[in-house]
Parts: C-alpha cells; sequence; structure tokens
C-alpha cells in the first residue's frame, strides 16, 4: 500500500468573534482568498513536477452562530433567526460574489438573537477545481492527464457536501452536530457556479436578483431589443446587458458578438448597479433543462424567477395569444418526485400574483371584467411527453378534465416547484400559442404571425412584473409560507 502524502496546509489562524457584519464578511474574504490563492500557488508549482512529495490541502471558511436564548423575534419575518437554542455553521464560497447577502444575513443574527458571530475555518477541504475556477490562466486537467494521480495531491469535489439535503428538509446537521446556517453548503454552491457558467456561457456576477425564465429564442431578440431602448434612456436605472460569453455593452448601439456555438441554455443580464436588473434565461423545452436551470440558480438566492413562456390552451374559449396565469400546478414532469413529492402542494404567492395580474393590465390597458377577455387564471398542467397528442387521449384528457387545467407545458410546474423547495418566490405567466385538443395545432405559418404579435406584449409583462416585485421590501416578497417548521435562518 503506498504510503500516504504529508498535508500542507496554509497558516491556520484561530477564529475571531465578530459583532459587525461588515467586518465579519471582511475576514470571511480574507480567509477565503488566502486558502484559494495558497491551491492556486501549490498547483502550479505541483504541474511542473513529476512526482510531487506532499499533498496541499486549504480549507474554506465558516461562520457560527452559538445561542442560549428563545429569544422573541418578529414574527412576520421568515428568515434572519433560528428556531431554537443551539448552534448552527455553515460554510462559504465566493464572499466576494455574496458580500452584501452575507452582509444582510449576518447582520438581521446579530440584530435578533443579539449575540456575535464567529467566523474561522471549517474542517471542509477546498476541492481544487474550485479554488481555481475563476482563474483564466489556470485549468484543472482530467484525471489521468498529469505525471501523477491529482487525487493524491489536492483535495476533489466530494458528493457527500454536495448534495440537498438541507433544502429537501431531511433534518440535516453538520459532522460536529451543528444545525445549518444557510440552505446551501459551500460545495454545493461552487458545483452550481460552475455548471451555471457551463450551461449559460456567462458568469454568475452577471446574474440579477430578478430572473425570467422562457422556452423561445424570439423572447431573447426583444429582450436585447428592450435593453438597448433602456440604455439609451437618461433616466434609465439600467448600466449594462450582457449576453453569452460574457459580453456586455453600456451604450444602446454596440454591436453584441456572441459565441460561436450558443451554450445549452443562454442567459442575458439586464443590469443595474444594485444587482436588482432582470436576467432571461432561455431554458428550451422540457423540465429536465427547467429542473437543471432552477437547481444551479437557487445558490444566488434570487429574489423571484417568473415563467414567461409557451403554452398548449384546454379551453375551447381561449385564443391564440391568449394569457394563462398560474394559480395551480399538475405535476406530471416527474424530474423533481425524488426530491418534492407530488403530493406536497404548490401554493400560488400573493406577492407574486398581483404583480403580474398588475403588468398584464399596464401592458394590456384592460382592467376588470375585460381583462377576463385575454386572461385566465387556473390550473397549468407540466408533463414530461411533448407528442402527448400522439397517445390515446382518453387517460390524459381525463386527468386534466379532473384537475380543471386550462392549459398545458413542459416547464411551469418544474420551475414553480423548484422555487418552492429552494425558497424562492416564483410565479408562471403563459401565451397560448396552439390548442391541440380543438384541432388548432403548432404551424409553421400560424407561429409566425402569432410570435410577430405577441411575444413584446408577454415580454413586457414579464418585465414589468419584476420592476414591480423589485421595489417590494424582501421581508415583504420572502413569503412565510415558503419555510418549513425548522428553517435554515439564512434566506
Amino acid at each position: 500500500m503506498p504510503t500516504q502524502l504529508p498535508v500542507v496546509t496554509p497558516d491556520l489562524p484561530e477564529a475571531q468573534t465578530f459583532d459587525n457584519a461588515e467586518a465579519a464578511v471582511a475576514r470571511l474574504e480574507e480567509l477565503y482568498a488566502g486558502g484559494t490563492r495558497f491551491l492556486a500557488e501549490r498547483f502550479t508549482e505541483a504541474a511542473a513536477q513529476h512526482s510531487p512529495t506532499r499533498r496541499y490541502r486549504a480549507y474554506y471558511p465558516e461562520i457560527r452562530l452559538t445561542t442560549t436564548s428563545y429569544v422573541q423575534v418578529d414574527s412576520r419575518l421568515s428568515y434572519g433567526h433560528v428556531s431554537q437554542p443551539g448552534s448552527y455553521s455553515t460554510t462559504v464560497t465566493r464572499p466576494d460574489l455574496f458580500r452584501q447577502y452575507l452582509i444582510q444575513q449576518i447582520g438581521l443574527l446579530m440584530r435578533n438573537h443579539r449575540v456575535p458571530v464567529r467566523i474561522g475555518l471549517s474542517d471542509t477541504p477546498i476541492p481544487l477545481h474550485f479554488a481555481v475556477a475563476g482563474d483564466p490562466d489556470l485549468s484543472v486537467p482530467q484525471e489521468g492527464a498529469m505525471a501523477f494521480p491529482l487525487r493524491d495531491v489536492f483535495d476533489v469535489p466530494d458528493l457527500n457536501t454536495t448534495n440537498d439535503a438541507i433544502v429537501n428538509g431531511y433534518g440535516f446537521t453538520h459532522p460536529d452536530g451543528s444545525g445549518p446556517l444557510a440552505p446551501f453548503t459551500a460545495q454545493r454552491i461552487d458545483y452550481s457556479l460552475a455548471r451555471l457558467e457551463h450551461y449559460t456561457a456567462t458568469r454568475a456576477e452577471h446574474f440579477q436578483n430578478h430572473v425570467l425564465f422562457t422556452n423561445y429564442q424570439f423572447y431573447v431578440e426583444e429582450f436585447e431589443a428592450y435593453a438597448r431602448m433602456k440604455l439609451d434612456e437618461d433616466d434609465s436605472p439600467y448600466v449594462a446587458f450582457v449576453g453569452p460569453g460574457n459580453q456586455e455593452i453600456t451604450e444602446p448601439h454596440s454591436p453584441l458578438p456572441g459565441p460561436e456555438k450558443l451554450p445549452q441554455m443562454p442567459a442575458y443580464h439586464l443590469k443595474r448597479a444594485d444587482g436588482q436588473g432582470i436576467t432571461l434565461v432561455n431554458i428550451g423545452v422540457g423540465p429536465s433543462n427547467a429542473k437543471t436551470a432552477t437547481d444551479h440558480i437557487a445558490v444566488l438566492r434570487p429574489h423571484a424567477w417568473l415563467m414567461v413562456g409557451h403554452c398548449a390552451g384546454l379551453r375551447n374559449s381561449q385564443r391564440l395569444g391568449d394569457f394563462v396565469l398560474a394559480h395551480a400546478y399538475l405535476r406530471e414532469d416527474h424530474v423533481l418526485d425524488d426530491d418534492l413529492p407530488v403530493w406536497v402542494p404548490i401554493p400560488a404567492l400573493a406577492e407574486i400574483q398581483i404583480a403580474l395580474e398588475n403588468a398584464v393590465e399596464q401592458v394590456t390597458e384592460l382592467t376588470g371584467f375585460e381583462l377576463k377577455r385575454i386572461m385566465r387564471t387556473g390550473t397549468v398542467a407540466t408533463i414530461d411527453n411533448r407528442n402527448w397528442e400522439l397517445r390515446d387521449q382518453s387517460g390524459p384528457v381525463q386527468r386534466l378534465s379532473q384537475s380543471r387545467a386550462i392549459a398545458l407545458d413542459m416547464e411551469s410546474a418544474t420551475i414553480a416547484a423548484n422555487g418552492f423547495r429552494f425558497r424562492v418566490p416564483y410565479g408562471t405567466l403563459l401565451c397560448v400559442s396552439d390548442k391541440p385538443l380543438h384541432g388548432e395545432l403548432k404551424l409553421p405559418g400560424m407561429a409566425s404571425d402569432f410570435y410577430r404579435t405577441q411575444v413584446l406584449r408577454h415580454l413586457l409583462i414579464g418585465i414589468r412584473a419584476m420592476e414591480e416585485l423589485s421595489e417590494m421590501p424582501l421581508e415583504r416578497l420572502h413569503s412565510r409560507k415558503l419555510r418549513s417548521f425548522e428553517e435554515t435562518a439564512f434566506l
């Protein structure tokens, strides 16, 4: 059996106590930067050697809170406090990216529990792949490409600390017995940050706090046109527009070259300086893509996400181009069955529903009973079989009728259910593009006319809704109905 290499680490400073949130986050940044810099330097050295004689390891920083009191907090708040006395901790990655979020969450803890936090190093190693992910001059080769086994010298991602046990409500505790302070561990966040850039071709720092999902490229084209218009306005709150490949423009007429080949789920970001702008992700078609995108965007802790896509209208009274505001979901997508059982109800969130309805009224200039001419509210069914119409319709149609569904698609329930699961406020506004039960199929000629007249109006409704939500206080937007019996203190 080969002898294990001796482990070399950077200096391991003692944990420090902080009663100031900004100072605590500054310490997190210092510890994280020191660890990742150490790993990057050692990797550069090791890559030049045939057989390294040391194993190199650095650790994620952590936040730790200990409280001995059942202090009474504002019962209206859904976050910012722990439910009972004890010790709570979370590992932290990319404190530079999450700086404002961390300051806010730590500050709430201090204010609500009137105790300091301890900032130090955890016992969770930083995987080399994640440590150098932000360095354009370094890349970790595949296993076997180097002169020595990479795993012998550096830590690599560990699925045992990269799972969703916390958000899935599995009664997770850390190995040292402390409860979780945040919904995701550092490794889980790092994993998603890497996946996010892979799937969307944009870095995590470009993502805004309000995310629109769509399933058609036509929305992207109109989103870029809208972004250029806003950049041309003197009093616009938006400062830049970013497309795949991290191409960024700040002037309305600047070219926006894209990559030679678009990624699987290209993302576009209409940015505000405070991060309260809007991101649009074209997830394409299907619940698998919808789950993948939301699995990874969730670690950024967005304030809301909405689906603005196309659907099949199921009622004869609907017309092509009508809107559907989802109040409930029939889940036959199957991609979340292991994480969120289908018997879990996915409630409509009043704040989101009101913002969407207000936006429809503003854009269409219809109100009250007249609004019913172009919009229906009700259950949206999401399935995983795009060509369900080709099967015997008696079974699916009976279920759709019994559920009172008014529309059917392949993404909305997945996005809403993952929003519920990850405690991200969610909503759905769809546009009827075909009516398969009534002989109006999605054909090329019909689609062109429909897209040309409806896409911009539909997209504007989504944007207006997001702009309204961006003005809403966080404590009002992040509903208590998304929180379970024992929740993490961090949002």
